[in-house]
């Protein structure tokens, strides 16, 4: 007669490491995006601590970090008392100079808002007010001076922003690695959580899968942890709390894939040139900025992204967004040199909301949880644009929670 062997959870595994066969940290980050990077970075500046990322993937930044729009954004469109207003605004200057500091490439080429009507301009002088409220330089562009700016450009009222600009993020998040690596601090990739727990010694234990044959699991025991999992950050804070427990519906994220699309000239119109960012005036909730148009650090166009509510953190499939046609419909509004053969798709992001469909502006979640009793464990929840631009000044705000 065979027995068949009962499987063991993750919790089960994680209650069974004994404390001298685990790695002990004074600092563990979840999530090699980023942000996690920048705070991983930070955190590993401080004398005489210990600080380990973990990211689940075979490599840093492979998920919203780096299917983006990969701009430094001003800080314009936010509450003003929100934390992506403060942040976006603090991170900004920190980013500029870190990038200079470090030889990360990019660009101060700022950017245009665009309205087609007068209910479109009269938001953009109340944006105007706005960002003199919070201190972004901005200032209108008359009709005939946006035409001899930007020839390609339809617009009926300009608002100018001249502190955005596009950066490399891959170039970035590979100096904050290095950052991290130079400080002592230790990344390990493919490396995944799976689970949790607080430790009643103090501390946080903590299961990490490692995809090695050889040790497949790593038991850790952190004095804090900060959970920077971007799509997967709901899924670790759940870890840590029962059935029920509030943070499954308050901490629950939900998903906005967007498409981006590349431009390239079919021919049949003279090409179109632009010398700066331009969007569109974005929807009352703030859920998109609009089908954008965005450059590269060389120069080249690109559209997006558009938006569609999914259901999966990990669909990426092309398919089932608009047509190429009506990508060009919508971008023709303020580019209407513009033809869908002149489109082709270029690649997908996923990011992580708090608001779901047609829910109203809801903040970054930057939050020490000792009020719920896990003292030491920082979530970040629902850090979608402008992340990366905040990524330096979350850390900042992080480090000062610990």
């Amino acid at each position: 007669m065979y027995v068949t062997a009962k499987a063991v959870s993750a919790a089960e595994r994680l209650a069974s490491f004994r404390s001298e066969d685990m790695v002990s940290v004074d600092h563990l980050v979840v999530g090699g995006g980023v942000v996690g990077l920048a705070v991983g970075r930070e955190l590993a500046k401080r004398q005489g601590s210990s600080t380990l990322v973990v990211e689940k993937n075979r490599g840093i930044g492979m998920e919203t970090s780096s299917r983006n729009s990969e701009v430094i954004h001003a800080g314009i469109y936010y509450p003003k008392d929100s934390l992506r207003t403060k942040l976006c605004i603090e991170g900004k200057h920190m980013l500029y100079k870190y990038c200079q500091q470090h030889g990360v490439p990019y660009k101060r080429i700022g950017k245009w808002v665009v309205a087609q009507n007068d209910e479109q301009a009269e938001y953009l002088y109340q944006l105007a007010e706005h960002c003199s409220d919070v201190g972004v330089p901005v200032q209108m562009v008359s009709q005939v001076q946006a035409g001899k700016d930007e020839p390609c450009v339809r617009a009926y009222a300009v608002l100018a922003s001249s502190t955005t600009g596009i950066v490399d993020s891959h170039a970035l998040m590979g100096a904050l690695q290095q950052d991290i690596a130079d400080h002592g601090a230790d990344l390990a990739l493919g490396a995944q959580v799976e689970a949790l727990s607080k430790d009643k010694a103090g501390g946080y234990r903590v299961l990490v899968a490692t995809g090695d044959c050889n040790m497949p699991y790593m038991a850790v025991h952190a004095g804090s942890v900060v959970n920077a999992a971007g799509l997967w950050a709901d899924r670790i804070a759940h870890m840590l709390v029962p059935d029920g427990h509030k943070w499954q519906t308050q901490y629950k994220l939900h998903f906005a894939k967007g498409r981006y699309y590349t431009y390239a000239n079919s021919g049949s119109t003279p090409a179109i040139t632009v010398q700066r960012l331009i969007y569109p005036v974005p929807d009352k909730h703030i859920t998109s900025l609009g089908t954008h148009l965005t450059l590269d650090l060389g120069g080249a166009i690109r559209f997006g992204p558009d938006l569609e509510w999914i259901a999966s953190n990990t669909d990426y499939a092309p398919s089932g967004g608009q047509s190429l046609e009506h990508v060009a419909e919508a971008v023709a509004q303020y580019l209407p040199a513009i033809r869908a053969k002149d489109l082709a798709l270029g690649y997908v992001g996923i990011r992580p909301k708090l608001q779901p469909p047609g829910g109203e502006f809801r903040d970054f979640v930057i939050q020490e949880e000792s009020d719920a009793r896990f003292p030491g464990f920082i979530n970040l929840l629902g850090i979608e644009s402008p992340g990366l631009t905040s990524s330096l000044a979350i850390a900042k705000m992080v480090a000062c929670l610990l």
